[in-house]
């Protein structure tokens, strides 16, 4: 396998991106240089020259050939507790509109993100007035941490605060699993050496990444 590999890969991919695997892969196949974008766009990977993508499968097109980076995925709500205890902790999802809360947008001129939860197997939206508002999940993290107002976003981009107990989930009865991240790529019959190198890749990678962390 050798040159250059373009992927197109969402921010909130954690383990993908998280180092390991693609400095693993990178070792394995010194011929391959990798061109990795980190990008939540809607990023058309055919028309804009990308080898392969990652993205959540529910948003994938039906028409490419996807393959599970790790298990399933859920997002929650976050806080420290600090602001539990100054603040309490909301009971339902639609106690959120009485907290302080630190949201997300893609870009400045687009709504804040709708946060996503689901009751007795029905999935809803609330709008939160964020206290903050911002496209950096770093600092959504950050403010949470220092007891700013509760956030939201994927449990992996959280894990190491949660396991630090710099953060504690709140909400999480309204909180389900689904199905995570995808590598995906078109559908030809013969696949590039070096995208075939970086699905094995990832395949072999798989197993320790399939089980939820404790």
């Amino acid at each position: 396998p050798r040159g250059r590999l373009r992927l197109a890969v969402s921010s909130i991919a954690e383990r993908f991106l998280a180092g390991p695997f693609l400095a693993a892969f990178t070792a394995a196949h010194p011929d391959v240089e990798l061109d990795v974008t980190v990008t939540d766009d809607d990023v058309d990977i055919v028309a804009d020259g990308y080898d392969a993508g990652v993205r959540l499968g529910e948003v994938i097109e039906q028409d490419m050939i996807a393959v599970p980076v790790a298990g399933d995925e859920r997002q929650i709500a976050v806080c420290a507790p600090s602001y539990l205890e100054r603040h309490g902790a909301p009971s339902h999802p639609a106690h959120l509109a009485a907290h302080r809360c630190i949201g997300w947008r893609p870009a400045p001129g687009s709504a804040p993100y709708r946060w996503e939860f689901s009751e007795e197997g029905k999935d809803f939206r609330v709008t939160v007035p964020p206290t903050v508002t911002t496209n950096n999940m770093a600092l959504m993290i950050k403010l949470a941490v220092a007891g700013a107002g509760i956030t939201f976003g994927m449990e992996e981009s959280f894990r190491p605060h949660l396991v630090r107990g710099e953060l504690v989930p709140v909400l999480e009865a309204y909180s389900p699993y689904f199905a995570g991240f995808y590598l995906y790529y078109p559908s030809r019959r013969n696949l590039a050496p070096k995208l075939r190198a970086l699905v094995d890749h990832l395949q072999a990678s798989r197993a320790a990444w399939t089980a939820p962390k404790p």
